[in-house]
C-alpha cells in the first residue's frame, strides 16, 4: 500500500510550482514590462507580495504580475518601514572593495572610526553634511568627488583634486565658500573613475554615505545618527 502511494505522493509534490519557479516567471515578466534588469525576486510575508529589486529600486507585485506597487511597505504590527530596511541590506557593499586611493582623505584624532561619502561640490545637502562632520573627532573620512549636478561640478572637482592639499581645498569650499584655486590641469583620472564607480553602484544622489559595515545611507543625515552608526561599527 505504501509502495503504491509513495510514487503518487512524490509525483504530486514534484508537480507543484516552487518559489523559484514563481520568481523566475516574475523576473522575466517585470524585465519585459519595465525594460530593466531585475537583480532579485523575494517572497514577502505580506499579502502574497513579492519584492522585486530592479535598478536600485524595490517594487512589489503578485505572482501574476497583475500590478506593480512602488512605495514604502510598512509592517502593520511594528510600524517599521520594511522597504527602508530591505534597501539598506540590498544596497550594502563591501567597504574593503572601495578604491580609497580615489578619495580625498581626512584623518582626525586617532582616525579609528571610518566612513566614506560620495559628494558633489555644488550639492547644498553635501555642504550641510560637511559642516556637520567637521564636528566629528577620531574619524577617517574618505570623500569621493562625484560631480553629477553640472559641468561646473566637474570643474570644481578637478580643481579640488589638483590642489596641493585636497582636504583643505574641499573643506574651504564646502564649509567656507572659498573657491578652489587649483587649475584642474593635473591627472584627474580619479574623478573620472569615481563617476564610473558611482554609476555602477547606482548612486543617483548626493551625499551618499557608506559605513564600515557596508551600509549605504543616502542624504545628509543628522550628526547624531552618524555618531550612532560609527559607534555600532567600531
Amino acid at each position: 500500500m505504501h509502495r503504491k502511494l509513495l510514487p503518487l505522493a512524490l509525483a504530486a509534490t514534484m508537480s507543484l510550482p516552487t518559489l523559484a519557479d514563481d520568481a523566475a516567471v516574475i523576473k522575466k515578466s517585470v524585465e519585459t514590462k519595465l525594460a530593466r534588469t531585475v537583480t532579485s525576486v523575494t517572497k514577502t510575508p505580506y499579502l502574497g507580495l513579492y519584492e522585486v529589486y530592479v535598478d536600485g529600486q524595490i517594487v512589489y507585485t503578485d505572482e501574476k504580475v497583475s500590478a506593480l506597487l512602488i512605495g514604502a511597505l510598512v509592517d502593520g504590527k511594528t510600524m517599521k518601514n520594511v522597504t527602508d530596511e530591505r534597501m539598506q541590506k540590498l544596497t550594502a557593499i563591501k567597504f574593503a572593495d572601495l578604491p580609497l586611493a580615489l578619495a580625498v582623505k581626512q584623518v582626525r584624532g586617532d582616525g579609528k572610526r571610518v566612513f566614506a561619502t560620495f559628494e558633489d561640490p555644488n550639492c547644498g545637502y553635501c555642504k550641510k553634511l560637511a559642516k556637520d562632520i567637521a564636528k566629528l573627532d577620531n574619524v577617517t573620512i574618505y570623500t569621493f568627488l562625484y560631480p553629477i549636478l553640472s559641468p561646473d561640478s566637474l570643474e570644481k572637482s578637478n580643481q579640488i583634486w589638483c590642489a596641493p592639499d585636497r582636504a583643505k581645498a574641499w573643506n574651504e569650499w564646502m564649509i567656507d565658500g572659498k573657491a578652489p584655486g587649483g587649475k584642474g590641469d593635473c591627472d584627474t583620472t580619479a574623478v573620472k573613475k569615481t563617476i564610473e564607480m558611482g554609476r555602477k553602484l547606482a548612486i543617483t544622489g548626493t551625499p551618499t554615505i557608506f559605513f564600515a559595515d557596508g551600509e549605504r545611507i543616502p542624504g545628509a543625515i543628522p550628526i547624531a545618527k552618524i555618531e550612532q552608526k560609527l559607534a555600532q561599527t567600531k
